[in-house]
This record gives C-alpha cells, sequence and structure tokens, in this order.
C-alpha cells in the first residue's frame, strides 16, 4: 500500500522512538500521536527502565498526548507505531477514541489488531478506528530483528563464561 509523504515522515519519527528503546536495551518499538497534522505525543518502550509493565511506546505517547491536548478523548488523533498494538494497548487506543492507526510490522505472538487477535474491529463496540498495516514494516522488522539477535548472541556467549 502507498501512503502519503506525511504518513511517512510520522512513522520515521516513531521509527526514531524505537531507535531511542533500542539504545536503552529495550524491545525496540516506538510510537507517535498526531493532531492536526502535529506530532502531539510520543514514546518508546521503557518497561525495564521503570519496572513498569504498561510502559509500551503506545501507552506512553497517549499519555502525552492526552496530556498535550488536556483531554483524554483523542478521536481526532492518530497513532503511529513500529510494531502491531498487543491487547493492553489497544484497550487503550480504544478508550481514548484515537481514529486511526498506522503501524509497522505484525506481532504474530500477541499483536491486537488482525495477526493474532482483533480487538480493535470487534463489531460489538461503538468506536470505530481505521487500522493501516505495512507503513515502513521492513525498518520495523529488521529493527527488531537487530535487538533480538543482539540478545541471543549475548545470552550464547555467557554460557561459555
Amino acid at each position: 500500500m502507498i501512503f502519503s509523504e506525511d504518513k511517512y515522515r510520522f512513522m520515521h519519527a516513531a521509527l526514531q522512538e524505537a531507535t531511542k528503546a533500542f539504545e536503552e536495551n529495550e524491545i525496540p518499538v516506538g510510537a507517535i500521536v498526531t493532531y492536526q497534522n502535529k506530532i502531539i505525543g510520543r514514546g518508546y518502550n521503557q518497561v525495564e527502565k521503570l519496572k513498569d509493565p504498561t510502559a509500551h511506546a503506545e501507552m506512553i505517547a497517549i499519555t502525552s498526548a492526552a496530556n498535550y491536548l488536556g483531554d483524554w478523548r483523542l478521536n481526532e488523533c492518530s497513532l503511529f507505531v513500529t510494531l502491531e498494538p498487543c491487547i493492553m494497548c489497544s484497550g487503550a487506543i480504544l478508550n481514548s477514541r484515537i481514529s486511526e492507526i498506522y503501524f509497522g510490522c505484525f506481532d504474530t505472538k500477541s499483536g491486537a489488531c488482525g495477526s493474532r487477535y482483533n480487538l480493535i474491529e470487534e463489531n460489538n463496540l461503538n468506536h470505530k478506528i481505521k487500522i493501516y498495516s505495512g507503513l515502513l514494516a521492513e525498518e520495523s522488522s529488521n529493527l527488531l530483528k537487530e535487538f533480538f539477535n543482539k540478545i541471543r548472541v549475548k545470552q550464547s556467549s555467557n554460557n561459555f563464561d
């Protein structure tokens, strides 16, 4: 699927956030929230750093955007995230009433936007969110692969100590 130039620009910003996570030895997922074509929230995974299982990139970006707008309703906002959101993050996306999600690569183990689960498109919910996948998927996937390869190499070298 071809996306507009601004969508690529926003996903590049999410990838920059994911790179911050990578550099801090966190699973490299980054997210941004936009409103009226402007970034109003940023986040990257900080689960290990904050010792908080809810410190996913999406949760941090959503909280940041809500603080910026002074409202929990983000119904005119879009979320750009490098990895398909999980169930927890999908719940937050639904509760915040974000209007669109753009994500890079699918998460076949715990994704909740079409791969493993499809919480976002449940027909019994009153809020409908448009979902777009595959935006800079290869770049998002490569960053995750590089991270997990680095961990495997580190673990295997520890086995020889």
